[in-house]
């Protein structure tokens, strides 16, 4: 069966939950075979008051928020609609603590598959060439389509996914010899974005040497 890797962002009153910070949007992109198959976004009510700096930024306003659904509602949906996902995200270090943190206050059990890939992480060792590892950045730097304003919810999701798009492509071209047939999954970018750089090669290697049917050898792994 295809894996589905779910991308979500979110927009927050702060840095953290930790500081007061709450969610006031949040999209997530569900991305299969190599293409977006589909999305869900939804402003948040928490009652939490939005600083006019941070209005500024995303253009998301009390008003919006006071008709926005309640956040627990909102998660719980989110929840359903991720169910069996492993995740990915832009800075997924900000994204997880608010993913727990509103699923906590929501009331939703832990999902297992709902462990974190970071696109900043990966794209600090596969594009050292970069000017730097900010998701516009990395969007004009690989003529990623224009999905919208920034610093909202579902434009960032959606530019987020077709950098893991362009990673996977990248990552399979780049180690079709390590890789064979198998395809670029959320478990090989997990460890790839823990390794060096420089051992990327030997990383690719070892996670395919533990998906490949016993016995089936790799090629060219040399």
């Amino acid at each position: 069966m295809s894996e589905t890797i779910a991308v979500i962002d979110f927009e927050t009153t702060g840095m953290s939950p930790q500081s007061g910070g709450r969610a006031t949007e949040i999209a997530a992109v569900l991305v299969r075979e190599g293409r977006v198959v589909d999305q869900f976004q939804s402003l948040m009510q928490t009652g939490v008051w939005v600083p006019p700096f941070i209005e500024q930024l995303t253009g998301i306003s009390n008003a919006m928020l006071a008709k926005a659904p309640p956040a627990e509602a909102v998660m719980r949906e989110l929840a359903r609609f991720t169910r069996g996902c492993p995740l990915v995200a832009h800075n997924a270090s900000f994204d997880r603590g608010f993913w727990h943190f509103e699923l906590e206050r929501a009331g939703c059990e832990p999902d297992p598959a709902h462990e974190f890939a970071c696109t900043v992480l990966l794209a600090r060792r596969l594009y050292p060439e970069a000017p730097n590892c900010k998701l516009g950045t990395l969007a004009r730097y690989h003529a990623l389509p224009d999905t919208g304003r920034a610093h909202r919810a579902l434009a960032d999701a959606q530019t987020t996914a077709h950098l893991l798009l362009r990673m996977q492509d990248d990552l399979a071209q780049r180690y079709a010899a390590e890789l064979g047939n198998m395809a670029v999954e959320h478990g090989l970018l997990a460890r790839l974005q823990r390794s060096a750089r420089t051992a990327l090669k030997r990383c690719v290697q070892d996670y395919a040497k533990t998906r490949r049917p016993h016995g089936q050898a790799l090629l060219h792994a040399n």
